[in-house]
């Protein structure tokens, strides 16, 4: 079986796991691996957002960095919750890493209210969020602030440090609003997304709804009611993630370790958790098994992009083992060209 719409981009998402004694060299290892798959042709390169855990909890300033190491390769997040931020200083945050990068970036975003213990979220959202809104209105201030809209009138310049005063938020960067993503997993959102214009992401985590608990399923009717809903129909762009480990390549001891990592995650896989959370199963196999997956997963037929959701406790070469993987042998047989083929490069 092949895939019903062409693959358009393809890319990878990383949580940068650091040490917390020496979190700089989880980040240098980031920047490298973007580097090097920028070297592959790849499209791009999309970050977790971690608050309290040892991975990258301020992805525009990693991004900023990375931005300086590469030229082409897109820049995304998947996801930042919203509920942490001030779509405000977002904004002007997303704005400046975008303009630097030469509007690479790609932010993936979600909103979920506050979720520690209320000692915990006092400290972290301030005494605040008990009467806060987080709802999809955030998202859309926050797309609202970085399309350029109007944030206050600009009274005339009376010699006291006017000239540097703007009405909207600075810097502005043309398009960066039109490039938003909703990272979701219920049918609920996937219809939100479609009908506030967004692109849509899906990943290895969804939810068991109406009687279907397969996983391929119930991503695809996401998928189908995202598009429903959105203006733009069919032609609306969704991209499907998961975790996707080659072993065409590997070392036998990067082979075992990826075996025992994958039978270690796969029980997790056999049941609805809480009210009705599923998740997918690990892909791990040969370039021809990984294909032949793909290829017959509904969610991936109705999906315009794909990303390989690169293992957290894994190390920077068998991350490079894996994309190295993906951009010379699994895209191109699915149909995928390098972005420094495509460009003449």
């Amino acid at each position: 079986m092949t895939a019903s719409r062409p693959l358009r981009h393809l890319g990878f998402i990383h949580l940068v796991p650091f040490d917390r004694d020496d979190p700089r060299a989880g980040f240098d290892d980031a920047i490298e691996l973007f580097r090097y798959a920028e070297e592959l042709g790849l499209d791009s390169g999309w970050t977790r957002t971690r608050h309290l855990q040892h991975g990258v909890s301020a992805p525009a300033v990693l991004f900023g960095a990375i931005s300086q190491r590469t030229e082409r390769i897109g820049l995304g997040n998947a996801v930042i919750p919203v509920g942490f931020e001030n779509p405000f200083r977002l904004a002007e945050d997303l704005a400046t890493v975008d303009v630097i990068s030469g509007g690479r970036a790609l932010p993936g975003l979600s909103v979920h209210p506050p979720a520690y213990d209320d000692a915990a979220n006092d400290l972290v959202h301030d005494t605040g969020w008990r009467d806060e809104d987080y709802g999809y209105g955030r998202i859309e201030r926050l797309r609202s602030l970085l399309a350029g809209d109007r944030v206050r009138e600009v009274p005339e310049y009376n010699g006291i440090g006017g000239d540097f005063d703007s009405e909207r938020v600075e810097p502005h960067s043309p398009g960066l609003s039109d490039r938003l993503w909703y990272g979701g997993g219920s049918l609920r959102s996937a219809e939100w997304a479609g009908s506030a214009g967004l692109n849509w992401l899906v990943s290895n985590i969804s939810s068991a709804e109406n009687g279907v608990t397969d996983f391929a399923q119930a991503q695809r009717n996401q998928i189908d009611a995202f598009r429903a809903a959105h203006p733009a129909g069919d032609a609306a762009r969704a991209t499907v993630a998961r975790v996707i480990v080659p072993t065409d390549g590997a070392t036998p001891e990067q082979e075992r370790k990826y075996r025992a990592y994958a039978e270690a995650r796969n029980p997790r896989t056999e049941q609805v958790h809480g009210r009705n959370t599923i998740i997918a199963k690990d892909v791990l196999g040969s370039q021809d098994e990984i294909i032949e997956f793909i290829r017959g997963d509904i969610a991936f037929q109705a999906a315009d992009d794909y990303l390989f959701e690169l293992p957290f406790e894994f190390e920077l070469e068998d991350w490079k083992q894996i994309l190295h993987q993906l951009a010379t042998r699994i895209g191109p047989a699915l149909g995928w060209t390098p972005a420094n083929a495509r460009s003449g490069a």
